[in-house]
C-alpha cells in the first residue's frame, strides 16, 4: 500500500448530472484542474465531506479519460444525502485508488465480453465498458444487458442511447421490471432476460447489481452452459477502510478491499456463504 493513497487530496466538483430520481453523477478534478490520480477499471476511491463522513465509491469514468474522474452515487444514507446536496464548485476530499481492477490488461485481452448490470450496478461496469470501447483493438465485441426497476431508473441512459447503441462493436439489450407508459422495450427481470437472449457461451462475463439479481443471474448462466471461471463481479459495497485494517469486509480468508473488490466466481464459491 503506497502511503499517498491514505492522504486525502482536495477535489472540486465541476459538473453534476442527474441520472435518475436518486442517482447523480459527479465530475471531480483536483485544485489544479487536473485528474486527482490515475486508476484502472474497477478500482474505487474514498470520498469525504469533512464533519459528515466518508464512503467508498466506484470510479465510474474510464482511465482513458485524462481530464477528470466521475462517480455515480445513489442517495441512500447520511453521506450520500449530503453529497446529493452539493453544488458545482464545492470541494470534497478524495483518496485512492483502492482495490484491484478488472483484468483488462491480462485475462480480458482479445476476448468478447458480456456485461450484465442491474440498477446502479451499471456504474462500476461503465468504467470497463468505456475503457474497452476506447481500446477496441485489444478486445472483441461487447454485449451489454442492463435492467432497472423502470425507465426512469436506468443510469447513464442518454450515454447508452447516444454512444453505446451507436457503436458498431457494442450490442445493448435493455429491460425494465414492469410495464411503463412510453416504454416499448423488453419488460421482465434480468435473470430471465439473460436466459431468453442466450448470449454466446464464449464470452467472458462481468456482473454487477443487487445480490439477489447476481445470484439468480449466475444460476441462469450456469444453466446456459457458462462456467464460474468465465464470470467476474465486483463487491465494492462491502469495502470500508480500503486497506485491510478494520476487518469489516472479511469473508473467510479474504479481505474484499485487499483481495478484491473484483473477484472471479470460482474464487468466491470457495468462501463461506456470507456475501
Amino acid at each position: 500500500m503506497k502511503q499517498e493513497t491514505l492522504i486525502p487530496k482536495i477535489g472540486v466538483v465541476t459538473d453534476i448530472r442527474i441520472d435518475t430520481p436518486d442517482v447523480k453523477t459527479f465530475r471531480v478534478v483536483g485544485l489544479d484542474g487536473k485528474k486527482v490520480f490515475e486508476h484502472m477499471p474497477g478500482q474505487c476511491a474514498m470520498l469525504s465531506i469533512p464533519g459528515v463522513g466518508e464512503g467508498m465509491f466506484s470510479i465510474t469514468s474510464s482511465p482513458t479519460n485524462t481530464e477528470f474522474m466521475e462517480f455515480s452515487i445513489k442517495k441512500c444514507g447520511c453521506l450520500t444525502s449530503w453529497l446529493h446536496m452539493m453544488e458545482v464548485g464545492q470541494q470534497v476530499t478524495i483518496r485512492g485508488p483502492y482495490g484491484n481492477a478488472f483484468p483488462v490488461t491480462t485475462d480480458f485481452q482479445g476476448k468478447d465480453l458480456l456485461f450484465i448490470a442491474g440498477g446502479i450496478g451499471l456504474a462500476p461496469l461503465r468504467s470497463v465498458i468505456n475503457y474497452c470501447r476506447d481500446k477496441k483493438d485489444e478486445f472483441g465485441s461487447l454485449h451489454i444487458i442492463y435492467g432497472s426497476r423502470s425507465k426512469d431508473d436506468l443510469v447513464d441512459y442518454q450515454e447508452i442511447l447516444d454512444e453505446w447503441m451507436t457503436d458498431d462493436n457494442v450490442r445493448v439489450d435493455l429491460t425494465i421490471d414492469r410495464e411503463q407508459e412510453g416504454w416499448d422495450g423488453h419488460v421482465g427481470f434480468i435473470p430471465n432476460f439473460v436466459k431468453e437472449l442466450k448470449p454466446d457461451l464464449n464470452r467472458t462475463v462481468l456482473i454487477c447489481g443487487p445480490p439477489i439479481m447476481i445470484k439468480f443471474t449466475l444460476d441462469g448462466l450456469k444453466e446456459l452452459g457458462f462456467s464460474e471461471e468465465q464470470v467476474y463481479t465486483t463487491m465494492e459495497l462491502r469495502m470500508k477502510c480500503g486497506i485491510g485494517k478494520c476487518g469489516r469486509c472479511n469473508i473467510g480468508d479474504k479481505y474484499v478491499c485487499k483481495d478484491g473488490p473484483v473477484f472471479r466466481f470460482d474464487a468466491l464459491s470457495e468462501l463461506p456463504n456470507e456475501y
